[in-house]
């Protein structure tokens, strides 16, 4: 029976990295569309892209895991009933509890897994991509500059960079700002570094000379300079975003009520989160319960098990669906979150206790016996 239990819990676990890896994959092409413009426009590495797509990946695995448990799990026990492995396991004398063995020790493990996801790498992940972001599209480094081409980085602002340097300043500048429509300034120097004061970025440019043009007067003035500072002030006034409930360890959101620099919306959001991070990932038992449970404990239909499965799915869809229901009423009200915990124990009771007490026989003396009156 072991050896059994631990055959099929390998065949769920195959199954899931198939099923994950297949929508991990698909999500992960939708959701790299939204950073194709930061590549195309400002000339975003390639190993920058696949890093802000990467770190999608923790948040999107939450959300499948319990989907995609469920999908292998089903697959998994509808194929041993077909192949009457299950009928003869069951003709055995093997409880349907015992049957669901295998099914119970995948949830447990993957709800312990996506725990720690749900706890630390969602956070970890969360704050680098709102970091990276942030850098992304509000640091003038070498990010926006490209070797040997004219970079615009705002209205009238052009610079022109020859080669970056490995101590992170810049050769060969040439920079034309025409911001300021009564004169148009172009400037050029050997090196230059970026650098940032006040949250606002500056280039210091080394050894070079600035050339001016007033367009009333068409008076030409140029000058010579050792160092020389332009302020690119607009380009960084994006603040870093405040930190969303994501990023906060579950200690913090449960202790948000403490803190005074919170709104009640704010309390009442990490409040929320902070239960979702300890409910959500036992739904990965719940659905492997309910797509095994219909299979151990229904009659067997040489058919095919549609109407079971049909069952099983309609039940998983129905639990997602109100736990986004009662999700959403507690972020209003605080008096739906015990609704989040029923929502996901009441099925994990029923799928337990038909496992360990459904008896079909009980249903066809229930169906004579009422026959029987109404004859009567």
């Amino acid at each position: 029976m072991k050896k059994l239990t631990v055959y099929i819990a390998k065949q769920i676990g195959v199954g899931f990295l198939l099923v994950v890896f297949s929508l991990l994959s698909m999500l992960w092409l939708t959701q790299s569309l939204r950073f194709v413009e930061m590549v195309t426009n400002k000339g975003l590495p390639l190993r920058l892209f696949v890093e802000l797509t990467t770190l999608l990946m923790p948040q999107l695995f939450s959300v499948l895991s319990p989907i995609a448990v469920f999908a292998a799990t089903l697959f998994v026990y509808n194929r041993l009933l077909s192949d009457r492995e299950l009928i003869i396991m069951q003709a055995a004398g093997i409880s349907p509890l015992k049957n669901a063995l295998p099914a119970i020790c995948a949830g447990l493990v993957l709800s312990v897994f996506s725990f720690y996801v749900q706890n630390n790498a969602i956070c970890k992940a969360e704050k680098a991509f709102r970091h990276l972001e942030w850098e992304i599209k509000n640091n003038v480094s070498h990010l926006m500059f490209r070797e040997g081409e004219f970079t615009t980085l705002k209205d009238n602002l052009t610079v022109f960079i020859t080669k970056h340097l490995p101590d992170g300043s810049v050769e060969g500048i040439l920079l034309s700002d025409e911001t300021n429509p009564n004169q148009k300034v172009t400037l050029s120097a050997e090196r230059g570094r970026i650098i940032y004061q006040n949250d606002h970025p500056h280039i210091i440019l080394i050894n070079g000379s600035r050339q001016q043009i007033d367009v009333d007067t068409s008076r030409f003035s140029s000058l010579k300079f050792d160092r020389y500072s332009v302020d690119l002030g607009g380009l960084g006034k994006g603040g870093l975003k405040p930190a969303s409930v994501r990023e906060k360890s579950l200690t913090e959101l449960i202790s948000a009520s403490e803190n005074e620099n919170l709104s009640a919306s704010d309390v009442r959001k990490s409040l929320v989160e902070a239960n979702r991070r300890i409910i959500t990932p036992w739904y990965n038992l719940v659905f492997a319960l309910l797509a095994c449970t219909g299979l151990l404990v229904g009659n067997f239909n040489r058919r095919g098990q549609t109407k079971t499965i049909v069952l099983s799915i309609v039940a998983m869809i129905l639990t997602l669906g109100l736990d986004l229901i009662f999700t959403n009423l507690a972020g209003r009200l605080l008096v739906f979150v015990p609704f989040l915990y029923l929502n996901c124990l009441v099925p994990l009771f029923v799928c337990l206790c038909l496992l360990c007490f459904y008896n079909p026989f009980f249903w066809v003396r229930f169906k004579n016996f009422c026959g029987a009156k109404l004859h009567v």
